[in-house]
């Protein structure tokens, strides 16, 4: 079998990606620790919105800079593996490492308040981002925007949007745009993995090879130009996956579909107990307000 390094520093490191990535990071420390004050109630970041914000921009970049990324335009499963962690992971980072003044800010924006409010509405944000999920991995649609560089740039990125409206009923401390309660959350969480079962099933029991991008030696050349640049594609003689994996293209696809049903379950069973913790302490303080009210309330005995 060949090895990643016939693709080049470029395919396999994304430098352009990586400069991309650091100014946003630089940006991010800029803005949250000398600039805050230029912001209304704008106040230094905490250290663990820091780390989950640096969390999220390291991720990013190992996911869609560094050899991952590459991997996952040659095998089923590490694109599976990338989508997980793209849209299930990295959010909820973001949103955590986003001090609350910032997204104040942001939202307060002309015309982004009501499209946010109606986008992260939870059945809306459930059925839109779990919806254009399932329509990607259609076999037809799949491959179609597999190997167009725009239209997958583009659709990627309106599914990354719309994870991040999915996330945000779930882990947004905003008290204005809280919709959901403690057991709510839950329910949410379990709606949630519900959606995305079908996706995956569909993934997981199929009999014979779905997509002709990790199939198809020319559709899988085709889908390589996303992440190689097609001058070096052209000096190379490949016949498909098989020259980088030994895995067959089945066992692939169906590995595909249970690692992004595992990783799904182990994400959202993360949240469901942060989801279940936060309504016991909920509970926990309203009890404990109640008993001092009542106590308060009680006639004291005559002396």
């Amino acid at each position: 079998m060949l090895t990643l390094d016939i693709f080049g520093f470029r395919a396999l490191w994304s430098p352009v990606y990586f400069l991309v990535m650091a100014a946003l990071l630089v940006a991010y420390y800029l803005v949250v620790y000398k600039y805050y004050d230029r912001f209304k109630e704008g106040v230094p970041a905490t250290r663990k919105q820091a780390v989950y914000f640096t969390s999220a921009i390291i991720v990013l970049y190992i996911i869609k800079g560094s050899p991952v990324d590459l991997m996952a335009h040659i095998t089923f499963y590490m694109h599976m593996i990338q989508m997980a962690v793209l849209y299930l992971v990295v959010p909820p980072l973001l949103i955590f490492g986003l001090p609350d003044w910032f997204w104040r800010s942001f939202l307060s924006l002309p015309a982004i308040d009501p499209l946010f409010r109606f986008f992260t509405k939870p059945l809306i944000a459930l059925i839109m981002f779990n919806g254009i999920f399932s329509i990607y991995h259609i076999p037809l649609i799949f491959d179609f925007v597999k190997t167009d560089m725009w239209l997958h740039a583009g659709y990627t990125s309106v599914l990354f949007i719309l994870a991040m409206f999915m996330w945000w009923p779930l882990v947004n401390k905003l008290e204005e745009y809280q919709t959901l309660s403690g057991v709510k959350k839950m329910g949410y969480i379990f709606a949630d993995g519900v959606l995305i079962t079908p996706a995956c099933a569909l993934i997981i029991f199929a009999d014979t090879p779905m997509y002709a991008t990790f199939s198809d030696p020319n559709a899988w050349g085709e889908a390589l130009k996303l992440c190689v640049p097609p001058t070096m594609l052209s000096t190379l003689d490949l016949s498909g996956p098989e020259t980088f994996s030994s895995i067959s293209l089945l066992h692939d696809q169906q590995l595909g579909g249970v690692i992004m049903k595992v990783i799904q379950e182990i994400v959202y069973g993360i949240f469901l107990g942060y989801a279940f913790f936060q309504w016991f302490r909920h509970e926990e303080d309203n009890q404990a307000e109640q008993d001092a009210i009542n106590l308060a309330s009680a006639p004291q005995p005559v002396k």
